[in-house]
């Protein structure tokens, strides 16, 4: 697992999408979705939502290690606690799940999933996927023509207009590292 990576969180994000939409919610959408989160909430708040690898992926930008959890590549008990197996091109959580049992997220991402899903609510998968492939959206997506390609924090950052690039960054990479020590001494 990626140092740093909130698994549980980005678990009650695709609960809490899956809810919103009805509680099952189409897997490309998703991943569009996902990757809004983490760009919006580092545009707000000048770090990632759940600290994900971020790629551009023919479909568009996803939030990498979410998309390997939701494809069933990597297993881990924090997700499969809240989010059942995909079923076909569609992901839900598990049963009891609810919005008021997401205690995970703060104020802040509650904030900014609340304001993706009212902008993108209405989109279609398909929908969705071309608005991330336009310039004026996502600039820092860059068609990978078949493969994928890393997108740097600091490039998002960069694209988003922010100030001290170098230190948001640093605190990224500062936050990972503490992560790597906490994990080998467990």
């Amino acid at each position: 697992m990626l140092p740093g990576y909130d698994v549980r969180k980005a678990a009650q994000v695709v609960a809490y999408f899956a809810l919103q939409q009805g509680g099952s919610i189409n897997v490309l959408k998703l991943s569009k979705l996902m990757y809004l989160a983490e760009r919006e909430f580092m545009a707000r708040f000048d770090v990632p939502m759940f600290y994900d690898k971020l790629v551009s992926m023919p479909d568009g930008p996803v939030a990498s290690v979410t998309l390997n959890l939701i494809n069933g590549e990597i297993e881990h008990e924090g997700w499969s606690e809240i989010v059942a197996k995909r079923e076909g091109h569609d992901m839900r959580p598990v049963d009891g799940i609810t919005l008021e049992s997401l205690d995970e997220l703060s104020r802040a991402d509650l904030s900014v999933l609340a304001t993706l899903w009212g902008k993108f609510a209405k989109f279609d998968r398909y929908e969705l996927r071309d608005w991330t492939h336009n310039p004026k959206n996502i600039p820092e997506w860059v068609d990978p023509e078949g493969s994928s390609l890393p997108i740097d924090h600091a490039e998002v950052f960069r694209r988003l207009g922010k100030d001290k690039v170098d230190v948001l960054v640093r605190d990224v990479e500062q936050q990972r590292a503490l992560a790597r020590r906490l994990n080998a001494r467990t």
